[in-house]
């Protein structure tokens, strides 16, 4: 049998690195995850040894080839993707010259204020898509390390990503993606390039910042590394991991937008022009494809509920017995109906101080009730902000569904009742890692671009119609938006 050409995609993720082959067809053929541990020395402060990030791309990688059928020499393309925001700083020689700060961290709290009093709220906001100043952006993160490590700031030659860093390890080139930047609020969403005024505030010049990229453009040639990847194999730009998600769940049609239910709710919806969410209740990020935007909706609180509420009140029953108990209660759950804030809220509506709510609550409410209750509550969220994105302009005709909820038969029906819309299930469990792989797979030039990419390696394992239920949810639906229209501005004034 001939050994299959394979694709790689890399997701350095807040905790650890996972690594996953692909054959052309988008098949998951090997996969290998290798974890870390966060330094947090102090309140607001996370850190860690920028080394580590790139050792464990390698323990991933070596992982994903040995559970694999595939050779490295089999590897056509690779990309890497991940989370924003965690920033390294180098000498001349690419070596880290301290540790790298961590998206998480908080510490730029003063440095953050400073930037908005001089740049002003809404020239950010316009700047940059986010809708807040916050300490954990890379340019806070500079201001700060001016100020209190200056004798590092003097001899930093680069600021990389953490993605930078691992393709410099990979390629030998300081580059970057631009799918990458709107949250490092030192890159302009207007005009494609490095905000001159922001560089000059912060004291630093755009030539100790990467070259910039466009998403899937090629980004070189690996060199010979410590990671089983020959040299030879084509690298990648890659966006964010969101939007590589997006991608990696097949929504490259118009009208098709992912959404996520892990421990958190998001979502992704891509325009073809810039645009911003005038009531600032969801930032602007680029897609995948050059020219393009999207805004990305979350909420803390998701999947979590429903874990917590296994692991505390459930009597020890599992996932697929919380299932079969509240697929016996019919569609609005005798009348329980949840707000799912338990860690605040953010879009549509941002109210950190928020919390959960029960209403109508009555004695002949069980276990059963309360599982099904918290199902359509997030399906509930999940519309508000679907709604959000129709006044933005999004046209919305099916949703691609990723996370663990997305096992759950139920809670995908429920939602496609709620929304009125199919849902289509990926058959990929890892969309992340195939949307960085399919960058890979058209920056090598065997398909003519990211989305031709995706409809010949994206496969839809089942797709969930509306029922009979929509109706009831209507109604449903809008009770829920008067009681969370009622409650939620209360949140954080006392009563």
């Amino acid at each position: 049998m001939k050994e299959p050409y394979c694709y790689l995609g890399v997701d350095v993720g807040t905790t650890g690195v996972k690594a996953v082959l692909f054959d052309a067809s988008g098949v998951e053929i090997g996969a290998g995850l290798a974890e870390y541990k966060l330094e947090t020395p102090r309140p607001d402060v996370v850190e860690l040894d920028a080394e580590v990030y790139w050792q464990s791309v390698c323990r991933a990688v070596t992982e994903a080839f040995a559970s694999s059928a595939a050779s490295p020499e089999k590897l056509r393309a690779l990309s890497v993707t991940g989370q924003a925001e965690t920033l390294i700083m180098t000498d001349d020689d690419f070596r880290p010259l301290r540790k790298a700060i961590v998206w998480l961290d908080n510490r730029a709290a003063a440095e953050a204020k400073k930037i908005e009093e001089r740049f002003g709220a809404e020239e950010l906001f316009r700047m940059s898509g986010q809708t807040e100043m916050l300490p954990c952006w890379p340019a806070a993160k500079i201001l700060w390390y001016r100020t209190h490590e200056p004798e590092l700031f003097r001899r930093t030659a680069h600021y990389l990503m953490v993605e930078d860093y691992i393709l410099h390890k990979l390629t030998g080139r300081c580059v970057s993606c631009l799918g990458l930047l709107p949250s490092t609020l030192y890159y302009d969403i207007r005009t494609g390039g490095y905000s001159p005024a922001m560089l000059d505030f912060l004291g630093i010049d755009a030539a100790r910042l990467p070259e910039l990229l466009d998403c899937g453009e090629n980004a070189g040639t690996c060199i010979a590394n410590d990671s089983p990847i020959p040299a030879g194999v084509v690298a990648a730009a890659a966006p964010l991991d969101h939007v590589c998600g997006n991608l990696g769940s097949g929504c490259s049609s118009p009208g098709v937008i992912s959404e996520t239910t892990g421990c958190t709710l998001a979502l992704c919806a891509a325009f073809p022009k810039l645009v911003y969410d005038e009531k600032k209740r969801i930032s602007t990020y680029l897609g995948f494809a050059p020219g393009s935007f999207v805004l990305l909706p979350w909420a803390p609180t998701a999947g979590m509920l429903l874990k917590h509420f296994r692991d505390e009140f459930s009597g020890g029953s599992n996932y697929r017995e919380l299932d079969e108990m509240a697929a016996m209660v019919a569609p609005g759950s005798d009348g329980l109906l949840l707000l799912p804030h338990c860690a605040g809220a953010v879009s549509p509506v941002c109210n950190p101080a928020a919390r959960g709510v029960a209403y109508g609550v009555t004695l002949a409410h069980g276990k059963k009730h309360w599982a099904r209750a918290i199902m359509e509550s997030v399906a509930f969220l999940l519309r508000d902000n679907v709604e959000a994105l129709r006044q933005l302009g999004a046209e919305i005709t099916a949703i691609r569904t990723l996370g663990g909820a997305s096992a759950s038969a139920l809670w995908l029906q429920i939602k496609a009742d709620v929304l009125e819309l199919p849902l289509a299930v990926v058959k990929c469990k890892e969309a992340t890692s195939l949307g960085a792989a399919i960058l890979g797979a058209a920056a090598r030039g065997d398909f003519d671009d990211p989305g031709s990419a995706a409809a010949g390696m994206v496969r839809i394992a089942r797709v969930v119609e509306p029922g009979e239920n929509r109706d009831i949810y209507r109604e449903c639906f809008k009770n829920y938006r008067k009681l969370n229209d009622l409650l939620l501005p209360t949140f954080g004034g006392g009563l």
